[in-house]
């Protein structure tokens, strides 16, 4: 340690476990331990799910512009590869309603993003419980 600072003396931490506060710190330590569990599971389930989320959503949304250009392209060189790709183009829904979701590009899209800032905010839930255990 370098003497030419030298760092204030430190008051001694008062001792936590006095009479009544070790149940009052043990309650305290296990509502963080199970915030830091929920926290922590909540941020791996969001950051497994936001990028299946998002790359759905991309795919989803370029599919039919993609099938869109190359019906464009083909339409003069094949009447039979252009009509087999614009039923192809035409098959691919706009959106899908599950258990009364609606699900489409966009809100796939959307809930990426959503999942990641979920996945943010549970990571400092998931410092702030750590750091008060």
């Amino acid at each position: 340690m370098d003497q030419r600072t030298p760092l204030a003396p430190q008051p001694p931490a008062p001792a936590l476990h006095e009479g009544g506060s070790t149940i009052l710190h043990l309650i305290c330590t296990a509502l963080w331990v199970i915030c830091h569990f929920v926290a922590g599971f909540i941020q791996q389930v969001a950051e497994l799910l936001a990028p299946f989320l998002l790359i759905a959503g991309v795919v989803w949304a370029a599919v039919p512009t993609l099938t869109g250009a190359l019906t464009r392209s083909t339409a003069a060189a094949d009447p039979q590869a252009r009509d087999a790709i614009s039923n192809a183009a035409a098959a691919i829904p706009h959106e899908i309603v599950l258990g009364g979701h609606m699900l489409s590009a966009t809100s796939l899209i959307y809930d990426g993003i959503g999942l990641m800032a979920v996945a943010a905010a549970a990571s400092t839930l998931t410092a702030l419980a750590a750091r008060n255990m």
